[in-house]
């Protein structure tokens, strides 16, 4: 395409798209061609549309740039010197790169356009074009890829919806100072380490926090570190390229790419193994990551929020936690107060769990008497928030309020064991002795042994329990 006709053609297309309002202020886009006419009409046409626009003459001034910055699009002309355009795009995906491609040609056949299909093109255009033509397939990308991150978030939080219903419930005073500080520190990007007991609502305030920050209209994605075994949990979290182990089929993104631009939400921190701790350190430092297997670093915009219910000081002086990880973590560290700090919350948290499981459950709600809510308020609640959630519930299934169910669980004294057992079998009965104690709450059970539940669930496995 000469000059004229592509100053002729930017015109005409002005014209043509003037009542389609396309625009995406929040991609970038990279245009591989080598014929400068076609390059420059591009670029003029997508520039006020998109947040920015780059070019290149061949592969590898793409790849200097693909380098330095992250693209949303790639709108990639077949016939380039050196290596082909096709080419290319079977390289950037068998390396796990997962950007859409456009590919462009004014030499097409059948056979072109299997090959490009098959290699992961996103759509296949015929030279020449209405700029038109691009602007409707960068639309259709868009909304594809808009589309694939929104239903694999949609699907992680269908079961936290109820979570997402609860908020901060409460007026004490421990409530109205974490609401106070959450306000505080929401809208800035640092990380925020959340700490405290197993079922004080740790997830409850990191969605908060994503709901009061600017990151409000983006992902919150949360994840469970114990729950991922050791060997996948790299991948998980950054993805990964076809064949970078045995079973990778196909590329896979991570955690942190669906995350981009919201929140990842990183529960039971301390259970990250300390190989994936470096890692993830040099993540939140250089904020790129790489996918399991590739060659490539990826730009990753994403604020963390951890969460612990164990003492990370503590496992930092044990060596099980990075220090510098930690500091990293903890520019902001909130500790959650537990339930039996709180006292005075009982008959709002009872009247909201109500509220809220009877419309769930399609039960009548119950009214507690004052009797129930002096009872209530004179346990332990060891199990915390999500202890007495779960004491409402079944109060709404049986249709009335029993407190006959709310037993302190008490750490059982130590035995003196017989001189002949060996340490092992000392643990395996303590251990064993406890859960019992516990009624098979394994959570409770780590936190009286003080105790990882990770590490507590590898030794029941050892115990065949």
């Amino acid at each position: 395409m000469q000059h004229a006709e592509v100053v002729r053609s930017t015109r005409a297309a002005s014209d043509a798209v003037g009542q389609m309002d396309l625009s995406w202020p929040e991609h970038s886009v990279l245009v591989v061609d080598d014929e400068e006419g076609m390059r420059s009409f591009l670029a003029r046409a997508l520039a006020p549309r998109c947040a920015s626009v780059e070019v290149a003459g061949d592969v590898e001034q793409a790849r200097q740039l693909m380098d330095r910055r992250h693209f949303d699009l790639i709108v990639l002309d077949i016939a380039l010197p050196g290596k082909s355009g096709i080419e290319w795009l079977h390289e950037l995906r068998d390396q796990g790169v997962g950007i859409d491609v456009i590919l462009i040609t004014a030499f097409a056949d059948l056979e072109s356009a299997i090959d490009a299909l098959r290699a992961g093109a996103s759509d296949f255009i015929l030279k020449p074009f209405r700029v038109d033509q691009i602007f409707n397939a960068m639309k259709n990308c868009f909304q594809r890829a808009t589309l694939a991150r929104e239903n694999f978030v949609l699907r992680r939080e269908l079961w936290a919806r109820e979570s997402e219903a609860e908020g901060l419930v409460g007026e004490s005073e421990a409530m109205n100072q974490l609401r106070a500080v959450l306000k505080r520190v929401a809208p800035t990007p640092s990380t925020i380490l959340l700490q405290g007991e197993s079922g004080t609502g740790k997830e409850v305030v990191a969605r908060a926090l994503h709901r009061l920050s600017k990151r409000r209209t983006k992902a919150f994605v949360p994840v469970n570190c114990a729950a991922i075994p050791t060997e996948l949990i790299e991948s998980e979290l950054f993805g990964h390229v076809k064949g970078a182990f045995t079973g990778a089929a196909g590329s896979r993104n991570g955690l942190f790419y669906y995350a981009n631009g919201g929140t990842l939400f990183l529960d039971e921190i301390s259970e990250l193994p300390l190989a994936m701790q470096s890692r993830l350190l040099r993540v939140l430092e250089e904020r790129k990551l790489r996918p399991v297997g590739s060659e490539r670093e990826v730009p990753v915009d994403v604020r963390v929020v951890a969460a612990s219910n164990r003492d990370l000081v503590a496992a930092v002086k044990a060596g099980e936690f990075r220090e510098d990880l930690y500091y990293r973590l903890a520019v902001v560290d909130l500790a959650i107060p537990p339930l039996r700090e709180r006292m005075e919350d009982i008959q709002a948290l009872v009247d909201h769990f109500i509220a809220l499981l009877s419309q769930r459950l399609g039960v009548a709600p119950l009214t507690p008497d004052p009797e129930i809510i002096e009872a209530l308020s004179a346990y332990s609640w060891p199990g915390n928030v999500r202890e007495l959630r779960n004491f409402v519930e079944r109060s709404l299934i049986l249709g009335t309020f029993s407190v006959a169910c709310l037993q302190p669980v008490t750490t059982p004294a130590p035995v003196a064991a017989p001189p002949e057992f060996s340490l092992e079998e000392v643990e395996r009965r303590h251990i064993l002795t406890v859960l019992e104690a516990c009624g098979g709450n394994k959570t409770e059970t780590a936190r009286i042994l003080g105790v990882s539940r990770k590490t507590l669930d590898r030794k029941c496995a050892d115990f065949g329990v």
